[in-house]
């Protein structure tokens, strides 16, 4: 599981996943100074560092690199993703929590892709990934789910 990129790391990574091209630490330099003074030893130490940690990949031109990305940004946010969802100790519920905090755009695109993964692999499986027990304590967790069983105290 990647840990997350720090600051400059996410900059430089954001610039390479835009372009989707390869590029150079000059390229980048000029395009981060738009927003922070940095100097180029910098930038050049963070893009050598991002190439040994896995996440670009470099050609030699001359007496420089070309840099270009090894995955995708959607690649990235999605492993980020699996990995919050697998630390927690009850994903039902991490789950429940985080469609509540989307915006009902951002779950329309969550509705899309089911959709296209369900018609890659229509066979559905035999048994639920997630137990009935869990998403009943997820929906019990989550006093504003439509589908929690109504309270019949009435609280």
């Amino acid at each position: 599981m990647p840990r997350p990129l720090g600051e400059l790391e996410d900059a430089v990574m954001t610039r390479v996943w835009e372009w989707n091209r390869p590029v150079t630490v000059r390229e980048v330099l000029e395009d981060l100074r738009q927003e922070r003074s940095l100097a180029y030893t910098t930038v050049m130490t963070v893009m050598d560092n991002l190439h040994h940690k896995g996440w670009l990949r470099r050609e030699a031109e001359g007496r420089a690199y070309r840099y270009e990305a090894v995955s995708t940004r959607a690649a990235y946010s999605a492993a980020l993703m699996n990995e919050a969802w697998s630390a927690s100790d009850n994903p039902a519920a991490a789950l429940v929590a985080f469609f509540g905090m989307m915006s009902p755009e951002q779950r329309e695109a969550l509705r899309d892709a089911m959709r296209v993964v369900r018609s890659v692999d229509p066979v559905q499986p035999t048994r639920p990934a997630v137990s009935a027990e869990s998403m009943d304590r997820a929906r019990s967790a989550d006093p504003e789910d439509p589908a929690r069983p109504p309270d019949p105290g009435g609280r």
